[in-house]
């Protein structure tokens, strides 16, 4: 006996791997996502396809399908075969699987005590990761990547979370933008919760002085990125409050082409020259450098700043002849 099936397309259906949805969707374009499910519908049914027929099929420009079937490509969600010039699409579950394992090596006992505490806690991080910002559905290949992160940035749990919050709270929860975050936060010795609140009070007093910056310029452009660092080292190195960074703003007025090099060059003046607060900028700027290098040089000291009075040996001796005298002088 023969079985066979009858399918017709009406009845059939396309399955779209769990996997992908949760691991490769998020990043893709529209055009990518109809390209790559009607590469499914087709290898279902072992059909021919070229590029021009994508194209026509899909209503894609056909420039668009074959920078689209590239991307695809790189991701390793499809392989072409240059002899055949045929397409073949990976086992995504296969793949994935191939990412997780990881060959065991053997501890110590006091290795093996530690890294089981350590893992609890992470395990304890990921799971609340998972149920708060995937609803329970993270695709398996984040756990790998979260626990390598934990290795390679040296953040501590909680720190890890705020990473995700942060991402999540700015529309950014692919792995590329966490990556960015995450190697920013590394490259400023963020490792726990003190570090990082730290950092944001900074990060928090640098947007507050570059909102006061761009409204005072009346700036309606976005600062280009130099001009981003010139604020971030008045803020973060020099220590500048926009009190001071204010006073180099309104020399602009009286300067045609004013810029933010400019500005800049006057800000750095003062930090070169020891200037810490409003008045000490506004003294330099009113009187000359030599001015406030005289006013801290010939400050009153608190002590030692009257002359001592000299008395001889005829004077000593009448205090125990006149006992009474002593006390009237």
């Amino acid at each position: 006996m023969f079985f066979e099936t009858f399918n017709k397309i009406l009845y059939s259906d396309t399955l779209v791997p769990d996997i992908f949805i949760t691991e490769y969707m998020p990043s893709m374009d529209g055009d990518c996502l109809k390209i790559y499910v009607h590469c499914l519908f087709l290898c279902k049914y072992n059909k021919f396809a070229s590029t021009e027929e994508l194209s026509k099929k899909l209503g894609i420009d056909i420039n668009k399908v074959k920078d689209a079937l590239f991307y695809l490509e790189n991701l390793g969600i499809l392989a072409r075969k240059d002899k055949s010039n045929s397409i073949i699409l990976a086992d995504l579950k296969e793949k994935e699987i191939a990412k997780i394992y990881r060959m065991k090596n053997t501890s110590s006992p006091d290795e093996a005590v530690l890294s089981s505490n350590r893992n609890k806690k992470r395990n304890n991080i990921i799971t609340q990761i998972n149920n708060t910002f995937f609803q329970g559905t993270m695709s398996p290949s984040w756990y790998t990547d979260i626990d390598a992160w934990f290795d390679k940035y040296m953040f501590e749990e909680d720190v890890m979370f705020a990473l995700f919050q942060y991402c999540y709270d700015h529309n950014g929860l692919n792995k590329n933008y966490i990556i960015k975050v995450g190697e920013s936060w590394h490259s400023k010795k963020i490792i726990n919760s003190f570090d990082l609140d730290n950092y944001s009070i900074e990060n928090q007093n640098y947007k507050d002085v570059r909102s006061n910056v761009v409204k005072k310029l009346r700036r309606k452009a976005p600062l280009t990125e130099y001009e981003e660092e010139c604020i971030q080292r008045w803020v973060n190195v020099y220590r500048y409050n926009f009190e001071i960074i204010e006073l180099a703003l309104k020399k602009t007025v009286t300067k045609a082409e004013a810029n933010f090099k400019y500005i800049d060059t006057i800000i750095t003046d003062w930090h070169k020259n020891g200037l810490k607060t409003k008045e000490e900028v506004i003294v330099y700027d009113t009187n000359g450098k030599s001015s406030v290098k005289q006013t801290k040089d010939t400050a009153v000291p608190q002590r030692g700043n009257f002359d001592q009075r000299i008395y001889d040996d005829d004077y000593y001796d009448s205090l125990y002849k006149n006992p009474k005298k002593s006390k009237t002088v």
